[in-house]
């Protein structure tokens, strides 16, 4: 949810006569707070509704639309934070000929007293008249984020459950190992743990008491079954970069073949980066992962204050873990070359930066790679 686009509204495709409304939906668990405005009202109109009650919606849609005098045929646009609802709410007012926008929370104007009054109504309010601008023109009053398909976000379910999972197994393993050193017993959680929990002994060489034995084969069990969760998740990973033709398919394994880039790393790139999303130039790969510098200045001060972070998080944490394993598996390439001249020779801060600079480049070389064909300068790919 953290890639953004501006979408420009072309405003010769809107009737004059007919006018337009615009909507700001709040979002809650049990309430929705909507403000409604033609576009010429100094205040919205601010109703609430229970939260994903259609009808109740249409309704307030129509007497909206009654009350600003706009035909009935006047165009809804409405907009909402990208949250946790996902975006089965826009898909759903799609589905009702309303044209929605999912705006970046973090892009939203804020006041920035230390002290602020905030209410849903005055949010609902206050994100109407943002949209009002919005479709007037100014694309710069927030960013919209950009919609996968329904099949897009199926298919990041698997290595997003895979990571849930390995996080899973490591708390497991912790605390087993953690209720054993309670007891002065070291020793690492292998296969057949649960066969060996009847010898092992405490520090005063007495066995474990019956209490916390049957607490660790609890603990056990469970991380069998992650185990054997993530080893049906890999088979059916394996199975699908094998078998499968779909482009996306097609484009974990190209990216694959160059070394320093494995299957799972590839498959992430793919899934939550390269495989939906269509790049027009390196400035917007860079703005999607986050890695854009963010200048200030203001009179006399002019500093830069790091990347921006704005984009994917977890495609821009993978990069520049892979731009490490790059430097290691491929040390002639022009990217590595240009790491080592750059930055190998400084601190550990001026090595920080680089490999975060080196992320951005490598990324790009990647889009073009799978793009346009164009292996990275002097990269190898792996011998078959």
């Amino acid at each position: 949810m953290s890639n953004k686009r501006n979408q420009a509204t072309p405003q010769e495709e809107i009737n004059p006569n007919q006018g337009r409304l615009h909507v700001s939906i709040e979002l809650s668990l049990k309430k929705w707070k909507l403000g409604m405005s033609d576009g010429r009202v100094s205040r919205p109109r601010v109703v609430s509704i229970d939260a994903a009650a259609w009808e109740r919606f249409d309704r307030e849609i129509q007497k909206a639309k009654q009350r600003f005098g706009l035909e009935e045929s006047a165009e809804v646009w409405t907009c909402y934070e990208a949250g946790r609802e996902g975006f089965w709410i826009h898909r759903a007012l799609e589905a009702r000929g309303i044209h929605n926008l999912v705006v970046d929370a973090a892009s939203i104007e804020t006041n920035r007293r230390a002290k602020r009054v905030k209410t849903d109504r005055i949010d609902a309010e206050k994100l109407s008249r943002q949209l009002v601008r919005y479709l007037g023109g100014e694309h710069g009053t927030w960013s919209v984020v950009r919609i996968p398909s329904p099949e897009v976000e199926d298919g990041r379910q698997l290595h997003r459950d895979l990571k849930v999972l390995k996080q899973e197994r490591m708390q497991h393993r912790v605390r087993i190992q953690s209720l054993l050193i309670t007891k002065g017993i070291y020793i690492q959680v292998s296969a057949k743990f649960d066969q060996r929990l009847e010898q092992i002994q405490c520090w005063d060489h007495t066995p474990i008491r019956a209490q916390l034995r049957a607490r660790l084969q609890r603990e056990y069990r469970r991380l069998q079954q992650v185990e054997s969760d993530i080893g049906e998740l890999r088979k059916q990973q394996r199975a699908a970069i094998k078998t499968s033709t779909t482009h996306a398919m097609k484009q974990v394994r190209r990216l694959s073949q160059l070394r320093g880039i494995g299957t799972d790393s590839s498959w992430v790139f793919i899934m939550e980066f390269f495989g939906w999303r269509q790049f027009h130039n390196r400035r917007q790969v860079g703005g999607a992962l986050g890695l854009t510098p963010t200048p200030y200045q203001s009179g006399e001060a002019n500093r830069d204050q790091g990347i921006s972070h704005a984009g994917n998080k977890r495609v821009r944490t993978l990069a520049v873990e892979i731009s490490w394993s790059w430097l290691r598996h491929q040390p002639q390439s022009g990217l590595s070359q240009w790491y080592q001249e750059r930055f190998a020779s400084g601190g550990a801060r001026m090595r920080k930066v680089g490999i975060v600079a080196m992320a951005r480049k490598l990324m790009i070389a990647l889009w073009r790679y799978l793009e346009f064909g164009e292996v990275p300068d002097r990269a190898q790919l792996k011998v078959v």
